[in-house]
Protein backbone atom coordinates (compact mmCIF):
# COMPACT_ATOMS: atom_id res chain seq x y z
CA UNK A 1 0.00 0.00 0.00
CA UNK A 2 2.94 2.41 0.80
CA UNK A 3 4.61 1.82 -2.25
CA UNK A 4 1.73 2.43 -4.27
CA UNK A 5 1.25 6.16 -2.27
CA UNK A 6 4.48 6.99 -2.90
CA UNK A 7 4.42 6.13 -6.99
CA UNK A 8 1.22 8.15 -6.93
CA UNK A 9 2.41 11.09 -4.89
CA UNK A 10 5.41 10.92 -7.53
CA UNK A 11 3.17 10.63 -10.58
CA UNK A 12 1.13 13.63 -9.32
CA UNK A 13 4.37 15.83 -8.90
CA UNK A 14 5.41 14.94 -12.66
CA UNK A 15 2.11 16.00 -13.78
CA UNK A 16 2.13 19.22 -11.57
CA UNK A 17 5.83 20.32 -13.51
CA UNK A 18 6.86 20.86 -17.02
CA UNK A 19 9.70 18.32 -18.56
CA UNK A 20 12.00 21.39 -18.61
CA UNK A 21 11.83 21.58 -14.81
CA UNK A 22 12.26 18.22 -14.28
CA UNK A 23 15.14 17.98 -16.37
CA UNK A 24 16.73 20.74 -14.25
CA UNK A 25 16.60 18.24 -11.07
CA UNK A 26 18.01 15.73 -12.06
CA UNK A 27 19.63 16.24 -15.92
CA UNK A 28 23.77 17.64 -16.52
CA UNK A 29 23.88 18.84 -20.14
CA UNK A 30 26.76 18.40 -22.80
CA UNK A 31 29.36 21.49 -23.14
CA UNK A 32 26.79 23.75 -20.68
CA UNK A 33 27.62 25.81 -17.71
CA UNK A 34 24.49 24.51 -16.23
CA UNK A 35 24.80 27.68 -12.90
CA UNK A 36 24.24 30.06 -15.98
CA UNK A 37 22.43 28.59 -18.99
CA UNK A 38 18.45 29.25 -19.63
CA UNK A 39 15.69 26.17 -18.66
CA UNK A 40 15.98 23.22 -21.85
CA UNK A 41 13.20 23.37 -23.71
CA UNK A 42 11.35 20.02 -23.62
CA UNK A 43 10.73 18.57 -26.87
CA UNK A 44 8.15 15.47 -27.11
CA UNK A 45 7.71 14.99 -30.88
CA UNK A 46 8.97 15.42 -34.21
CA UNK A 47 8.69 15.01 -38.00
CA UNK A 48 10.84 16.02 -40.95
CA UNK A 49 12.99 19.33 -40.24
CA UNK A 50 10.16 20.24 -37.63
CA UNK A 51 10.56 19.67 -33.33
CA UNK A 52 7.54 20.33 -30.88
CA UNK A 53 8.28 21.41 -27.42
CA UNK A 54 5.56 20.81 -24.51
CA UNK A 55 3.69 23.77 -25.48
CA UNK A 56 2.63 23.15 -29.01
CA UNK A 57 5.29 25.34 -30.22
CA UNK A 58 7.52 24.14 -33.42
CA UNK A 59 10.74 24.31 -33.94
CA UNK A 60 12.91 24.27 -37.28
CA UNK A 61 15.84 22.12 -36.62
CA UNK A 62 18.36 23.66 -38.79
CA UNK A 63 21.18 22.32 -37.69
CA UNK A 64 19.89 18.40 -38.27
CA UNK A 65 20.44 17.98 -34.20
CA UNK A 66 23.81 17.79 -34.26
CA UNK A 67 24.57 17.03 -37.64
CA UNK A 68 23.04 14.09 -37.40
CA UNK A 69 19.22 13.99 -38.68
CA UNK A 70 20.03 13.78 -42.29
CA UNK A 71 16.44 12.68 -43.40
CA UNK A 72 15.04 14.36 -40.73
CA UNK A 73 12.77 13.58 -37.68
CA UNK A 74 10.50 10.07 -37.19
CA UNK A 75 11.15 9.50 -41.14
CA UNK A 76 8.67 6.41 -41.78
CA UNK A 77 11.00 4.28 -43.74
CA UNK A 78 13.40 4.08 -40.86
CA UNK A 79 10.49 3.85 -38.17
CA UNK A 80 9.49 1.04 -39.96
CA UNK A 81 13.02 -0.73 -40.58
CA UNK A 82 13.19 -0.47 -36.37
CA UNK A 83 10.04 -1.60 -35.87
CA UNK A 84 10.29 -4.56 -37.99
CA UNK A 85 13.98 -5.57 -36.35
CA UNK A 86 12.64 -5.15 -33.38
CA UNK A 87 10.54 -8.32 -33.24
CA UNK A 88 13.10 -9.87 -34.63
CA UNK A 89 16.34 -9.20 -32.68
CA UNK A 90 17.00 -6.62 -29.84
CA UNK A 91 20.88 -7.58 -29.58
CA UNK A 92 23.61 -10.15 -29.01
CA UNK A 93 27.08 -10.63 -28.47
CA UNK A 94 29.18 -9.92 -31.42
CA UNK A 95 32.17 -11.85 -30.77
CA UNK A 96 32.21 -14.98 -32.00
CA UNK A 97 28.28 -14.80 -33.40
CA UNK A 98 26.82 -11.87 -36.16
CA UNK A 99 23.43 -11.63 -37.55
CA UNK A 100 22.01 -10.55 -40.40
CA UNK A 101 21.43 -6.40 -40.23
CA UNK A 102 25.39 -6.16 -39.24
CA UNK A 103 26.54 -8.16 -42.63
CA UNK A 104 24.26 -6.43 -44.95
CA UNK A 105 25.14 -2.83 -43.50
CA UNK A 106 28.72 -3.80 -44.28
CA UNK A 107 28.42 -5.71 -47.48
CA UNK A 108 26.21 -2.66 -48.19
CA UNK A 109 28.11 0.68 -46.97
CA UNK A 110 32.00 -0.27 -48.37
CA UNK A 111 31.16 -0.03 -51.41
CA UNK A 112 30.01 3.28 -51.59
CA UNK A 113 32.91 4.31 -49.33
CA UNK A 114 36.15 6.85 -50.59
CA UNK A 115 39.55 4.43 -51.22
CA UNK A 116 39.32 0.37 -50.83
CA UNK A 117 37.81 -0.03 -47.99
CA UNK A 118 37.71 -3.57 -46.68
CA UNK A 119 36.21 -4.40 -43.38
CA UNK A 120 33.73 -2.48 -41.22
CA UNK A 121 34.41 -2.30 -37.49
CA UNK A 122 31.58 -1.45 -35.29
CA UNK A 123 31.05 0.68 -32.23
CA UNK A 124 28.94 3.01 -30.57
CA UNK A 125 29.41 6.28 -31.33
CA UNK A 126 32.38 9.13 -32.95
CA UNK A 127 34.71 9.58 -30.93
CA UNK A 128 34.74 5.34 -30.36
CA UNK A 129 35.04 5.39 -34.11
CA UNK A 130 38.45 7.65 -33.55
CA UNK A 131 39.76 5.52 -30.82
CA UNK A 132 39.36 2.10 -32.94
CA UNK A 133 40.93 3.81 -35.75
CA UNK A 134 44.56 5.04 -33.91
CA UNK A 135 44.26 1.70 -31.86
CA UNK A 136 44.33 -0.21 -35.42
CA UNK A 137 46.61 2.26 -36.38
CA UNK A 138 49.62 1.88 -33.61
CA UNK A 139 48.84 -2.01 -33.40
CA UNK A 140 49.45 -2.00 -37.04
CA UNK A 141 53.17 -0.94 -36.71
CA UNK A 142 53.96 -2.89 -34.19
CA UNK A 143 52.32 -5.81 -35.77
CA UNK A 144 54.70 -5.33 -38.78
CA UNK A 145 57.15 -4.89 -36.44
CA UNK A 146 58.15 -1.34 -37.11
CA UNK A 147 58.43 1.52 -35.20
CA UNK A 148 56.36 3.99 -36.23
CA UNK A 149 55.01 5.89 -33.21
CA UNK A 150 53.97 9.52 -34.33
CA UNK A 151 50.40 10.75 -35.32
CA UNK A 152 49.74 13.68 -37.14
CA UNK A 153 46.79 16.01 -37.05
CA UNK A 154 45.57 19.36 -37.94
CA UNK A 155 45.22 22.68 -35.52
CA UNK A 156 41.88 23.13 -35.21
CA UNK A 157 40.83 19.87 -35.27
CA UNK A 158 38.00 17.82 -33.40
CA UNK A 159 37.66 14.33 -33.40
CA UNK A 160 35.96 13.66 -30.00
CA UNK A 161 35.74 13.86 -26.30
CA UNK A 162 37.41 10.86 -25.07
CA UNK A 163 41.00 10.87 -24.80
CA UNK A 164 42.54 9.44 -27.61
CA UNK A 165 40.24 11.40 -29.85
CA UNK A 166 41.26 14.66 -27.54
CA UNK A 167 44.88 14.23 -28.49
CA UNK A 168 44.29 14.33 -32.05
CA UNK A 169 41.97 17.31 -31.73
CA UNK A 170 44.02 20.90 -31.43
CA UNK A 171 43.93 22.60 -28.10
CA UNK A 172 41.01 24.58 -26.95
CA UNK A 173 38.21 25.31 -24.63
CA UNK A 174 37.62 21.38 -25.20
CA UNK A 175 40.68 20.07 -23.87
CA UNK A 176 42.28 22.65 -21.62
CA UNK A 177 41.42 20.79 -17.99
CA UNK A 178 43.00 17.38 -19.53
CA UNK A 179 45.96 18.80 -21.97
CA UNK A 180 48.59 17.70 -19.71
CA UNK A 181 46.62 13.99 -19.87
CA UNK A 182 47.11 13.85 -23.69
CA UNK A 183 49.68 12.25 -25.94
CA UNK A 184 52.05 13.67 -28.06
CA UNK A 185 50.99 14.95 -31.22
CA UNK A 186 52.28 16.49 -34.20
CA UNK A 187 50.35 19.02 -35.52
CA UNK A 188 49.75 20.99 -38.95
CA UNK A 189 48.42 24.03 -40.48
CA UNK A 190 45.98 23.64 -43.25
CA UNK A 191 47.34 23.56 -46.83
CA UNK A 192 46.79 26.08 -49.17
CA UNK A 193 48.81 26.76 -51.89
CA UNK A 194 51.20 29.28 -50.15
CA UNK A 195 52.22 27.29 -47.23
CA UNK A 196 52.11 23.91 -49.20
CA UNK A 197 56.15 23.51 -49.84
CA UNK A 198 56.62 24.20 -45.72
CA UNK A 199 53.97 21.67 -44.88
CA UNK A 200 55.43 19.17 -47.66
CA UNK A 201 58.92 19.74 -45.93
CA UNK A 202 57.73 19.67 -42.55
CA UNK A 203 56.13 15.75 -43.07
CA UNK A 204 59.27 15.11 -44.84
CA UNK A 205 61.49 16.25 -41.36
CA UNK A 206 59.72 13.85 -39.71
CA UNK A 207 61.14 10.93 -41.12
CA UNK A 208 60.06 7.46 -40.94
CA UNK A 209 58.89 7.32 -37.65
CA UNK A 210 54.74 8.79 -38.50
CA UNK A 211 52.34 6.33 -38.04
CA UNK A 212 49.38 8.36 -39.44
CA UNK A 213 47.49 11.56 -40.23
CA UNK A 214 44.46 12.19 -39.24
CA UNK A 215 42.15 14.74 -40.78
CA UNK A 216 38.37 16.11 -41.09
CA UNK A 217 38.30 16.15 -45.20
CA UNK A 218 37.46 19.44 -46.58
CA UNK A 219 35.50 21.27 -43.49
CA UNK A 220 36.54 21.29 -39.84
CA UNK A 221 33.88 21.35 -38.07
CA UNK A 222 32.90 21.82 -34.24
CA UNK A 223 36.49 24.00 -34.88
CA UNK A 224 34.30 26.60 -36.77
CA UNK A 225 33.09 25.01 -40.06
CA UNK A 226 36.03 25.96 -41.49
CA UNK A 227 37.10 24.95 -45.31
CA UNK A 228 40.10 24.16 -46.82
CA UNK A 229 42.09 24.09 -50.61
CA UNK A 230 41.20 20.63 -51.84
CA UNK A 231 43.92 20.68 -54.17
CA UNK A 232 46.50 21.51 -51.30
CA UNK A 233 45.15 18.32 -49.19
CA UNK A 234 45.15 16.19 -51.92
CA UNK A 235 48.95 16.70 -52.28
CA UNK A 236 49.56 16.84 -48.86
CA UNK A 237 47.73 13.81 -48.26
CA UNK A 238 49.75 12.12 -51.49
CA UNK A 239 53.00 13.43 -49.96
CA UNK A 240 52.10 11.31 -46.88
CA UNK A 241 51.03 8.30 -48.75
CA UNK A 242 54.76 8.59 -50.48
CA UNK A 243 55.92 8.29 -46.75
CA UNK A 244 54.47 5.32 -46.11
CA UNK A 245 52.20 7.46 -43.39
CA UNK A 246 48.11 5.92 -42.99
CA UNK A 247 45.58 8.41 -44.05
CA UNK A 248 42.56 8.46 -41.58
CA UNK A 249 39.62 10.25 -42.82
CA UNK A 250 37.65 11.38 -40.18
CA UNK A 251 34.10 11.75 -42.02
CA UNK A 252 32.04 11.92 -38.88
CA UNK A 253 30.55 15.17 -39.82
CA UNK A 254 31.35 15.19 -43.97
CA UNK A 255 30.21 11.73 -43.92
CA UNK A 256 27.12 11.16 -46.08
CA UNK A 257 26.45 13.96 -48.49
CA UNK A 258 27.32 17.28 -46.27
CA UNK A 259 29.82 18.35 -48.67
CA UNK A 260 28.48 18.25 -52.33
CA UNK A 261 29.66 14.72 -52.88
CA UNK A 262 28.38 11.55 -51.03
CA UNK A 263 31.99 11.82 -49.02
CA UNK A 264 34.31 14.68 -48.41
CA UNK A 265 36.68 12.28 -50.07
CA UNK A 266 35.30 11.61 -53.34
CA UNK A 267 36.57 15.47 -54.22
CA UNK A 268 40.53 13.95 -53.71
CA UNK A 269 42.38 11.64 -55.56
CA UNK A 270 44.04 10.36 -52.94
CA UNK A 271 42.44 7.51 -51.22
CA UNK A 272 42.03 6.88 -47.48
CA UNK A 273 43.24 3.85 -45.41
CA UNK A 274 40.71 4.40 -43.12
CA UNK A 275 37.00 6.23 -42.67
CA UNK A 276 35.63 6.61 -39.15
CA UNK A 277 31.60 7.60 -39.53
CA UNK A 278 28.94 8.52 -37.06
CA UNK A 279 26.04 11.25 -37.02
CA UNK A 280 24.33 10.42 -40.70
CA UNK A 281 25.53 7.03 -40.41
CA UNK A 282 21.57 5.88 -38.56
CA UNK A 283 19.83 9.12 -39.82
CA UNK A 284 20.35 10.68 -36.20
CA UNK A 285 18.13 7.67 -35.13
CA UNK A 286 20.29 5.81 -32.87
CA UNK A 287 24.24 5.85 -31.82
CA UNK A 288 26.88 3.93 -33.61
CA UNK A 289 30.07 4.42 -34.99
CA UNK A 290 32.01 2.55 -38.00
CA UNK A 291 35.44 2.44 -38.83
CA UNK A 292 36.29 1.10 -41.97
CA UNK A 293 39.95 -0.09 -42.92
CA UNK A 294 41.22 -1.51 -46.38
CA UNK A 295 42.67 -5.07 -46.42
CA UNK A 296 46.36 -4.75 -46.23
CA UNK A 297 45.63 -2.92 -42.64
CA UNK A 298 43.09 -6.39 -42.07
CA UNK A 299 45.67 -8.24 -42.61
CA UNK A 300 48.32 -7.35 -40.59
CA UNK A 301 46.25 -8.57 -37.70
CA UNK A 302 46.13 -11.64 -38.86
CA UNK A 303 48.51 -14.33 -36.87
CA UNK A 304 48.86 -17.17 -34.98
CA UNK A 305 50.18 -15.06 -32.76
CA UNK A 306 47.54 -13.96 -30.31
CA UNK A 307 48.98 -10.96 -29.36
CA UNK A 308 48.37 -9.66 -32.71
CA UNK A 309 44.77 -9.42 -32.42
CA UNK A 310 42.87 -6.43 -32.05
CA UNK A 311 41.91 -6.48 -28.59
CA UNK A 312 39.23 -3.46 -28.57
CA UNK A 313 34.95 -4.02 -28.50
CA UNK A 314 31.74 -2.53 -26.87
CA UNK A 315 29.01 -4.52 -25.55
CA UNK A 316 26.62 -2.78 -28.10
CA UNK A 317 28.48 -3.17 -30.86
CA UNK A 318 26.75 -3.96 -34.01
CA UNK A 319 23.61 -3.72 -32.42
CA UNK A 320 20.88 -5.25 -34.84
CA UNK A 321 18.51 -2.51 -33.70
CA UNK A 322 21.16 0.58 -34.81
CA UNK A 323 22.38 -1.90 -38.12
CA UNK A 324 18.76 -1.99 -38.76
CA UNK A 325 18.09 2.03 -38.80
CA UNK A 326 21.71 2.42 -40.31
CA UNK A 327 20.45 0.44 -43.19
CA UNK A 328 17.52 2.00 -43.98
CA UNK A 329 19.38 5.78 -43.63
CA UNK A 330 21.84 4.22 -46.08
CA UNK A 331 18.96 3.30 -48.53
CA UNK A 332 17.48 6.75 -48.11
CA UNK A 333 21.01 8.37 -49.11
CA UNK A 334 21.10 6.68 -52.07
CA UNK A 335 17.97 7.49 -53.16
CA UNK A 336 18.31 9.87 -56.69
CA UNK A 337 15.51 12.58 -54.39
CA UNK A 338 18.03 12.43 -51.74
CA UNK A 339 20.57 13.75 -54.72
CA UNK A 340 17.96 16.32 -55.89
CA UNK A 341 17.49 17.47 -52.26
CA UNK A 342 21.27 18.37 -51.15
CA UNK A 343 21.77 20.30 -54.83
CA UNK A 344 18.70 22.25 -53.94
CA UNK A 345 19.38 23.42 -50.60
CA UNK A 346 23.13 23.75 -52.00
CA UNK A 347 21.40 26.02 -54.48
CA UNK A 348 19.24 28.03 -51.55
CA UNK A 349 22.22 28.50 -49.61
CA UNK A 350 24.32 29.87 -52.61
CA UNK A 351 21.82 32.61 -53.07
CA UNK A 352 21.22 33.53 -49.39
CA UNK A 353 25.06 33.89 -48.81
CA UNK A 354 25.12 36.48 -51.84
CA UNK A 355 23.03 38.15 -49.53
CA UNK A 356 24.89 38.09 -46.62
CA UNK A 357 28.08 38.77 -47.50
CA UNK A 358 25.86 42.93 -48.10
CA UNK A 359 25.31 42.77 -44.18
CA UNK A 360 27.25 44.77 -41.79
CA UNK A 361 28.60 42.50 -39.03
CA UNK A 362 29.07 39.18 -41.47
CA UNK A 363 32.36 38.05 -42.34
CA UNK A 364 34.02 35.59 -44.08
CA UNK A 365 30.76 33.45 -45.88
CA UNK A 366 31.59 30.18 -47.15
CA UNK A 367 29.82 26.76 -48.22
CA UNK A 368 30.21 23.73 -48.85
CA UNK A 369 27.15 21.29 -50.31
CA UNK A 370 24.42 21.78 -47.94
CA UNK A 371 26.90 23.72 -45.47
CA UNK A 372 26.39 27.24 -44.89
CA UNK A 373 28.92 29.29 -42.40
CA UNK A 374 29.37 33.08 -41.28
CA UNK A 375 31.50 34.99 -38.67
CA UNK A 376 29.64 37.35 -37.04
CA UNK A 377 31.97 40.43 -36.15
CA UNK A 378 32.00 41.40 -32.41
CA UNK A 379 35.36 42.83 -31.92
CA UNK A 380 35.89 40.06 -29.63
CA UNK A 381 38.59 37.23 -29.94
CA UNK A 382 36.33 34.00 -31.45
CA UNK A 383 35.84 31.56 -28.65
CA UNK A 384 33.12 29.47 -27.64
CA UNK A 385 33.45 31.55 -24.06
CA UNK A 386 32.15 35.22 -25.01
CA UNK A 387 28.62 36.48 -24.51
CA UNK A 388 27.61 36.25 -28.41
CA UNK A 389 26.12 33.17 -28.04
CA UNK A 390 23.94 33.63 -24.97
CA UNK A 391 22.07 36.52 -27.54
CA UNK A 392 22.41 34.28 -30.20
CA UNK A 393 20.45 31.32 -28.00
CA UNK A 394 17.91 33.39 -26.99
CA UNK A 395 16.87 35.27 -29.98
CA UNK A 396 16.46 31.87 -32.22
CA UNK A 397 14.56 30.42 -29.48
CA UNK A 398 11.92 33.42 -29.48
CA UNK A 399 12.01 32.63 -33.33
CA UNK A 400 11.72 28.96 -32.79
CA UNK A 401 14.33 27.83 -35.42
CA UNK A 402 17.33 25.87 -33.83
CA UNK A 403 20.66 27.54 -34.36
CA UNK A 404 23.88 26.79 -32.49
CA UNK A 405 27.10 28.71 -32.51
CA UNK A 406 30.90 27.65 -32.68
CA UNK A 407 32.05 30.52 -31.02
CA UNK A 408 31.46 33.59 -33.42
CA UNK A 409 30.58 31.47 -36.11
CA UNK A 410 26.85 30.82 -37.00
CA UNK A 411 25.96 27.75 -39.08
CA UNK A 412 23.09 26.28 -41.30
CA UNK A 413 23.18 22.52 -41.37
CA UNK A 414 20.05 21.04 -42.50
CA UNK A 415 18.70 17.72 -42.62
CA UNK A 416 17.73 17.41 -46.47
CA UNK A 417 14.20 16.88 -45.97
CA UNK A 418 13.79 21.20 -45.24
CA UNK A 419 11.42 22.49 -47.60
CA UNK A 420 12.13 25.83 -49.40
CA UNK A 421 9.84 27.57 -47.11
CA UNK A 422 11.04 26.28 -44.14
CA UNK A 423 14.81 26.89 -45.50
CA UNK A 424 13.47 31.05 -46.01
CA UNK A 425 12.39 30.85 -42.35
CA UNK A 426 15.99 30.13 -41.39
CA UNK A 427 17.64 32.60 -43.72
CA UNK A 428 14.80 35.43 -42.61
CA UNK A 429 15.07 34.77 -38.71
CA UNK A 430 19.10 35.63 -39.53
CA UNK A 431 18.66 38.70 -41.16
CA UNK A 432 16.40 39.69 -38.28
CA UNK A 433 19.09 38.50 -36.05
CA UNK A 434 21.72 40.89 -37.45
CA UNK A 435 19.49 43.72 -37.54
CA UNK A 436 18.84 43.56 -33.77
CA UNK A 437 22.76 43.15 -33.46
CA UNK A 438 23.22 46.13 -35.31
CA UNK A 439 21.02 48.00 -33.17
CA UNK A 440 22.66 46.46 -29.94
CA UNK A 441 26.49 47.91 -31.22
CA UNK A 442 25.35 51.83 -31.38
Amino acid sequence: MRFFVVRTMVYICRMQKTLSERDQAVIWHPYTQMQTAPAPVGIVRGEGAVLEDEQGRQYIDATSSWWVNIHGHAHPHITQRLAEQAAVLHHSIFAGYTHEPAVTLAERLLPVLPGCQARVFYSDNGSTAVEVALKMTIQYWQNKGLPRRKLLAFHNAYHGDTFGAMSVSGRSVFTRAFDDYLFEVTFLDLPNPENLPALLAQVGALGEATAAFIFEPLVQGAGGMVMYDAPSLDALLAHCRAKGILLIADEIMTGFGRTGTNFAMDQLATPPDMVTLSKGLTGGTMAMGITTCTAEIYEAFLSTDKLKTLFHGHSFTANPLTCAVALASLELFLEPSCAENRRRIAEQHRQFAEVLATQDDVRNVRQAGTILAFEIHTGEADSYINDLAGFLHAFFREKRVMLRPLGNTLYILPPYCITNEQLGLVYNSILEMLAAYGKRQV
